[in-house]
């Protein structure tokens, strides 16, 4: 059996296996067509702070489901083990657990957004109302 963590120890652990990026370099990354950037926030928040566009939204317990390149569920886009994700929460917690949970099935270019919509907002990228 294993010894308990914290979650702060938990997430510097997961941290620890990729590089995370910042808001400036996904939005670079997915106008070039580099990095599908996925959006996990719940409805709610979604409807309160709006999107980004070009993102996928994908409900985090549907995420492995729909980023397994060889699931049965899986979006249109997820083609490759090779593909480079960027995984969005609202603050840039949640989305490293769930990059780490990708990497798990092989994702091994999942990453996350340092500081998640809320970062990305106060970094004055575009967000629309529109839900893609």
């Amino acid at each position: 059996m294993s010894a308990a963590v914290s979650i702060d120890a938990l997430l510097e652990r997961v941290r620890a296996g990729y590089a995370r990026v910042e808001p400036r370099e996904a939005y670079e990354a997915a106008g070039t067509g580099e990095a599908l950037l996925v959006d996990i926030r719940y409805a709610a928040l979604r409807e309160r702070d709006g999107l980004i566009p070009g993102a996928v939204v994908v409900e985090r317990n549907e995420l492995e489901w729909r980023l397994d390149p060889q699931g049965s569920h899986r979006l249109p886009e997820a083609t490759s083990h090779d593909l480079r994700i960027v995984v969005i929460c609202n603050e840039g917690y949640a989305s490293s657990l769930a990059a780490a949970s990708l990497h798990q099935l092989g994702l091994r270019r999942a990453t996350d957004l340092v500081g998640g919509f809320q970062a990305w907002r106060a970094a004055g990228l575009p967000v629309t109302t529109q839900e893609r």
